[in-house]
């Protein structure tokens, strides 16, 4: 029974720190396809698949009897199951040996993706050069050298042949400016191997997105607000004059003066919530380094930049001295963490800076801002006007701002930013095609060809997806195949995202790589006809009104005290939730919105849902949640379905596309023992 408990909590309990006043929409959910029966068993399974197999040492490793196997935590998407692996050489590290083994739920190989491409035969670990001779070149590599991280002695297998390598982490400034370097140097010779950096380009009134006021999740303590999530893992703005927390009395923030650093602020911590919410609702990832956790966030950086440094994210200013912490730019930042944080590391090969940017669009399309405000588009950059001349990249013509819109073997070599060009390319015609009717512009090929977009949504999911195929060998053509690779993973019945996804490499002149996927099955890309139903609006967005309750009791009809921020019941997102019963008597809950469907969109309906239960029986379904579209039932949930935590649950809605429909939730509890039905961030996605 919990009847007492859900009372009191309905009277008065609120989440601290969490001002629910924000209306800004979000396009909150992708297509996930069907729920994992259980998605910890599958890791399980396919860990201990990936160690049978490697014990084996297959001939794809390149191993040799000297070598040693170091299996990371397995990341799960969509079903299939990414298990990361480190290798070492007579105990040392494998710098370019790490591979990943990608299986399905009942841990049978779907792919092996592998940096190594040669054996290290036998090769003698003792060095010629001294460690501080290493660390006095990798010294030499930076203008101003602050502090030097460590030296350690590692295998190198990046190269042309495998070599013992002393490998030092320096930070300090470089050419173009704040560096954290890591460079591996030849023990034998004393050459520089390779250099990479890791320094990758309440309520509250920002002035670059809204409409205000924004909603912030910030902590209370005592009579003391402060701009840290109190949910999430090291998520919190401070002045970057002395890493401190902002922190007031109150719960409200800025001014939204855009010159004023706790403004900078609010835009930053908003746009880093949000992040948070679309890798969720979209990708499935939890939090920025798969774990829940983030970096804090400082405003205040003394240059016309921001960057991600693997501890941190500064937000510097645009020549005007006003703070850049516009969605587009703090997403492409913690993009670069999250890069970092799958398998592989930051991305390589003239592919980081394109990499990050995805982020960036996927955030400002999940955010879904007014026009006035940070709206989403395929611009980077463009709301802060970081240099007084607009946008500083272009993603449907990255040419229009002196980036290369196609692909040639000298992009790698390319400065980063500038080589993001034809990544970016890729990205937007997977999105979206090169004649798109949503109402973007259109993008023009470089061999002539007419690409089909895919929408934002599966774009990104087959972009993450990759990320999790990555290796340290990370390339332009090595992307090409991963994220062919991961289109056949996520859709094994159907060939049309698969020919999207090689359509849109071939279209910006990457070429074919041998022993890249193919798709003979499934459905084939269809042939647009003249007896098509066109859209009757625009088929992009996300339909449903305060779709994650952080608005309170509006935009919805509800059964009194459903919509909450009672803390008896964790919110899937920030505090506010529908909880339909739950009170251990004879009880009925509803939870209603109508929403228009344009005629010829494809519409997905998509919530979380956790369901919590006294019910010991493991037959009988006494309390039941049924769920509807118009006069359809999608499903019905009950005490059956019980488990910790939130599941996804997602329903093709399309056959409403033309009608006004009601979405409907309708909670039935039984005279004894409670079934709490606990639904958040919800949302109607068109594609």
């Amino acid at each position: 029974m919990k009847l007492s408990p859900r009372l009191v909590a309905l009277s008065g309990a609120a989440a601290a720190g969490l001002i629910a006043a924000g209306t800004a929409a979000a396009v909150q959910a992708a297509p996930p396809g069907p729920a994992a029966p259980d998605a910890a068993q599958a890791r399980a399974v396919a860990a201990d698949s990936a160690r049978a197999l490697v014990a084996d040492r297959p001939a794809y490793l390149h191993a040799s009897a000297d070598e040693a196997f170091v299996q990371k935590a397995v990341i799960s998407s969509e079903g299939t199951q990414y298990v990361p692996y480190e290798r070492t050489y007579k105990g040392l590290p494998v710098v370019g040996g790490d591979f990943v083994l990608a299986t399905d739920t009942a841990g049978n190989l779907k792919y092996a993706s592998v940096a190594q491409q040669q054996a290290i035969g036998s090769l003698a670990t003792t060095p010629k050069l001294t460690s501080a001779a290493a660390a006095k070149t990798a010294r030499a590599q930076l203008k101003k050298v602050s502090t030097v991280e460590g030296t350690n002695l590692v295998v190198y297998t990046l190269g042309a042949t495998p070599a013992l390598a002393w490998e030092t982490t320096v930070r300090g400034t470089g050419a173009e400016g704040p560096s954290r370097l890591t460079v591996d140097v030849d023990a034998r010779t004393g050459a520089v191997l390779r250099t990479q950096e890791h320094v990758v380009h309440g309520t509250g009134t920002g002035a670059w997105n809204g409409p205000s006021p924004l909603t912030l999740n910030t902590t209370q303590s005592g009579a003391t607000y402060s701009m840290k999530d109190p949910t999430v893992t090291n998520l919190s703005c401070q002045d970057a004059a002395n890493n401190t927390t902002f922190s007031g009395s109150d719960d409200v923030w800025g001014n939204g003066t855009a010159t004023n650093r706790e403004t900078g602020c609010v835009d930053a911590l908003f746009a880093a919530q949000t992040e948070h919410k679309m890798l969720a609702q979209w990708l499935g990832r939890n939090g920025a380094d798969g774990n829940g956790g983030y970096w804090p966030i400082r405003v205040g950086l003394n240059d016309q930049n921001a960057y991600y440094d693997g501890s941190q994210v500064q937000i510097g200013k645009n020549t005007s001295g006003q703070w850049i912490g516009s969605l587009d730019v703090v997403a492409h930042e913690i993009g670069h963490g999250i890069d970092d944080h799958t398998p592989g590391g930051i991305s390589g090969g003239g592919t980081q800076e394109f990499v990050a940017d995805t982020f960036g669009a996927a955030t400002e399309w999940f955010a879904n801002e007014p026009s006035s405000y940070d709206a989403p588009d395929f611009l980077v950059g463009e709301k802060v006007n970081l240099v007084g001349s607009g946008p500083i990249r272009n993603m449907y013509n990255p040419s229009a701002l002196g980036d290369p819109n196609c692909y040639s073997s000298s992009i790698p070599g390319t400065e980063v930013h500038a080589a993001a060009g034809p990544g970016n390319h890729w990205f937007y015609l997977l999105a979206n095609g090169s004649s798109p009717t949503n109402g973007q512009p259109a993008s023009s090929t470089c061999n002539g060809s007419s690409v089909t977009g895919l929408g934002i949504q599966k774009a990104m999911k087959i972009m993450y997806n990759a990320m999790l195929l990555k290796t340290s060998s990370s390339s332009y053509l090595k992307y090409r195949v991963w994220t062919l690779q991961a289109a056949k993973n996520l859709y094994p019945t159907s060939c049309t995202e698969f020919n999207a996804v090689k359509a849109a490499w071939t279209a910006i002149s990457v070429p074919a790589q041998t022993g890249e996927a193919t798709c003979t099955g499934g459905t084939p890309t269809p042939t647009p006809t003249t007896t098509t139903t066109p859209p009757s609006g625009s088929c992009t967005g996300q339909k449903l009104a305060n779709p994650g309750f952080e608005s309170g009791n509006v935009s919805w009809t509800a059964s009194s005290g459903v919509i909450t921020n009672s803390t008896s019941q964790a919110a899937h997102g920030g505090s506010y939730k529908a909880w339909l019963d739950g009170y251990g008597s004879t009880h009925t809950d509803t939870l209603t919105q109508s929403v228009t469907i344009p005629a010829g969109c494809r519409a997905t309906l998509s919530f979380w849902l956790h369901i919590d239960s006294a019910e010991s029986t493991t037959t009988t379904a006494y309390d039941k949640l049924t769920v509807k579209a118009g006069s359809t039932t999608l499903a019905t949930y009950s005490n059956l379905n019980k488990a910790t935590g939130y599941v996804q649950r997602s329903f093709d809605v399309s056959s409403l596309a033309g009608t006004t429909a009601t979405i409907s939730f309708s909670g039935v509890e039984d005279s004894s023992l409670q079934t709490s039905f606990v639904v958040d961030d919800t949302a109607l996605t068109l594609s």
